[in-house]
């Protein structure tokens, strides 16, 4: 093992400004160095942070597993407004005392240099599935020596992100559904200096077929062992950068949309840049396509490219150079970007369905969504704009939800996604300007908070902005936004509602820009200036209505180590008893309610490995804060999913050893060859991304 890689990106524009981001590495790949670019978004508009979303999806399985998850969702109390325990002040789950199976003692958190996958005491680990596990029958095995297109199409992609597991109907417990998406790609980690160098084209045609999607079944003994992925199984599935998909909704067809290989502007190939994602009550996942500007080079000097950071410079992947389509600049394929930036929804329980984009969810750098039922029966999705500076959107369904189980039933609702209205987020804080100083320091009424209200980009069907139509406002959403008045955030990553209260918590990951020179200072929701951990919003829609048109808002947390002297608040709970955290990403819920956080740049920030967090939300510990796991250097924790009532978590281990190389790796996660030793066939001597389980064992 060596700190020092032999091997380096020719330009790391991140490279000593990763304030809140672990590695350059990971933003020169993932988001193509965004931070080390102006924001995109240039208007005038107010400047806020987070805010506000909710949805049933896969975190809602909450102890019960997905198939009981679906079950909740069809009833009235999860798919409507509060419940009157929880307009009271204190949901059941509170009143009871929050009991759950999933009891821990926390762990300490850990220092950013240890390559290990860190449990509690009484807890074991191992991963379902890593980079390279063969799906297929004619799968053949992993080997890390001799990576090819074609064998990578029949195995599992790289750096998952987001998971869901869905129990199958009928199987008591013993086999179920995966879901993962593949965000990127790390050539240095997969091919060895030799290997780029000698077949380039090789290495680019392995990154394209190691993203996409997958879907896996599983099986166990019963509900209390680890889960096994089945090899060959027949609802195994790999989405791949030709996989054909279908546009949806009111700018599906439009002139926008079309290219000289689709002159229907229906049928784009593959996606790109998968974050994080929810499951629908309806059982069907939803995937966010988050960072495609770079996997394009772009004219650059339009007002569509510069909102959305699409410039004229060789790619990140350089895809360009194998097929046309990647290089906007080309004849006929002009709008083969705006194909792109869409929040996707597939069918794990049909290999054979078409995986469809939303237009009506709006064109930007989706995190994420998640679907919540209002009590009216709309389906209404929150998404937020992953980038410094952007917004906070909702989607309410113009069809209504129903709730019978025959095929009928099912088909019609993954219809709710195509037509409906869009709307993005404005909101206000109530605190006088002078208490809000940067320093994050609490404001005299105790507490961060104001209102809110949705801006109309869509409704019944009709553009709300002056100017620009439906179509337009659908592809070029941010510009659309930009008119409207949005309060501008910095990067809305995942939004969840709490089943047991209703209220919706939003992960601010960070912002360093917030209050330089030329930048919005803090505000009363953005309270610290130079933002480096984040904080979490919690927000309640007007009457416990998810279609309402106004809301309230507050923060939960403002992270960071209060031990390393940082100004924290944690919901008025001693800031000396509880674990730090930074950089919230992820957001789960358990079957009491209790909030789960996983983070993603804790080792620049705090200077520990990125874990998974509980955090309790109601009662007298509300805002105590304690750590479960903690994931291996380099690595980000994504896909956290709880099923407390089995004792066992779920999550994605990313980026392992992001900035090692393949000859000088960073960390062996999870095989852990040892370093005398000779890695077994369907091994790796270095890092793979994997989706882990962690369980109890006494």
């Amino acid at each position: 093992m060596t700190d020092t890689p032999t091997r380096s990106f020719p330009l790391l524009p991140m490279l000593g400004h990763t304030r809140g981001k672990r590695s350059p590495v990971t933003c020169a790949l993932k988001c193509d160095n965004a931070c080390a670019s102006p924001a995109c978004n240039t208007s005038s508009n107010s400047y806020f942070r987070d805010i506000a979303s909710a949805a049933m999806s896969r975190r809602a399985a909450l102890g019960l597993g997905a198939a009981g998850a679906l079950a909740v969702a069809l009833g009235g109390k999860l798919a409507g407004a509060e419940t009157a325990e929880a307009a009271e002040g204190l949901s059941a789950a509170a009143k009871a005392g929050f009991k759950s199976k999933l009891s821990f003692t926390p762990i300490a958190p850990v220092d950013y240099t240890v390559d290990e996958f860190t449990v509690p005491k009484g807890y074991a680990w191992r991963p379902i599935i890593r980079w390279g596990d063969p799906l297929f029958n004619d799968s053949p095995d992993f080997d890390p020596a001799a990576l090819t297109p074609e064998a990578q199409a029949r195995q599992f992609g790289y750096n998952n992100d987001y998971s869901d597991i869905i129990e199958l109907p009928g199987s008591k417990g013993r086999r179920a559904v995966m879901f993962a998406n593949h965000e990127y790609t790390n050539d240095n980690l997969m091919f060895s200096e030799a290997e780029t160098a000698a077949d380039p084209a090789r290495v680019r045609a392995v990154a394209r077929a190691a993203q996409g999607l997958t879907v896996v079944e599983l099986e166990r003994k019963n509900k209390n062992q680890p889960w096994n992925y089945v090899k060959g199984a027949p609802l195994n599935r790999r989405f791949l950068t030709e996989t054909e998909y279908q546009l949806t909704g009111p700018a599906a067809g439009s002139a926008l949309l079309k290219t000289v290989a689709d002159p229907s502007g229906r049928r784009p190939k593959g996606t790109i840049g998968n974050c994080s994602g929810g499951t629908t009550p309806w059982g069907t996942i939803l995937s966010g396509e988050e960072n495609f500007q770079g996997y394009f080079r772009a004219p650059g000097t339009s007002e569509g490219d510069l909102r959305y950071g699409l410039k004229d410079k060789q790619s990140t992947f350089g895809w360009e150079l194998d097929d046309p389509r990647w290089d906007t600049r080309n004849p006929g394929y002009e709008n083969e970007a705006n194909r792109f930036g869409w929040i996707v929804e597939v069918d794990p329980m049909d290999p054979t369905s078409t995986p469809k984009k939303h237009t009506s969810l709006g064109r930007l750098k989706h995190e994420g969504a998640n679907v919540q039922i209002a009590a009216n029966g709309k389906a209404v999705a929150y998404t937020g704009d992953d980038e410094r500076f952007d917004y906070l959107y909702k989607f309410v369904s113009k069809g209504t939800f129903r709730t019978g189980t025959t095929v009928a039933d099912r088909e019609l609702n993954k219809t709710l996604l195509h037509e409906g209205d869009l709307y993005v987020a404005k909101f206000t804080g109530n605190s006088p300007v002078s208490e809000i100083d940067g320093s994050g320091a609490v404001p005299s009424d105790g507490a961060f908070d104001g209102t809110g209200q949705w801006l109309p980009l869509v409704v019944n069907g009709a553009s709300a902005i002056a100017g620009m139509t439906v179509a337009e406002v659908l592809v070029y959403t941010r510009l659309a936004a930009d008119k409207a008045g949005a309060t501008k955030m910095d990067r809305c990553e995942d939004v969840q509602p709490n089943p047991a209260t209703g209220k919706v918590y939003v992960a601010c990951t960070n912002n360093s820009d917030r209050g330089k020179p030329g930048k919005e200072g803090a505000t009363e929701v953005n309270p610290r200036a130079l933002n480096r951990d984040g904080h979490i919003v919690e927000i309640t829609e007007d009457g416990g209505d998810q279609t309402a048109t106004t809301f309230t808002w507050n923060l939960l947390l403002v992270a960071g180590d209060p031990a390393q002297g940082d100004v924290t608040y944690f919901s008025g709970y001693p800031v000396d008893k509880v674990s730090p955290i930074s950089c919230p990403d992820n957001l789960a819920f358990d079957s009491v309610g209790n909030l789960w956080i996983s983070t993603d740049g804790a080792p620049s920030g705090i200077g520990y490995n990125d874990g998974l967090f509980k955090v309790t939300l109601e009662g007298p510990e509300r805002g105590k804060v304690e750590q479960f796991l903690s994931v291996p250097r380099d690595a980000e924790t994504c896909g956290p999913i709880i099923h407390d009532g089995e004792r066992h978590v779920f999550v994605s281990v990313q980026h392992p050893g992001e900035e090692g190389t393949y000859d000088a790796p960073n960390s062996y996660f999870p095989d852990y060859v040892p370093a005398a030793g000779q890695a077994k066939p369907g091994q790796f001597k270095g890092p793979r991304p994997s989706v882990v389980q962690v369980y109890r064992v006494d």
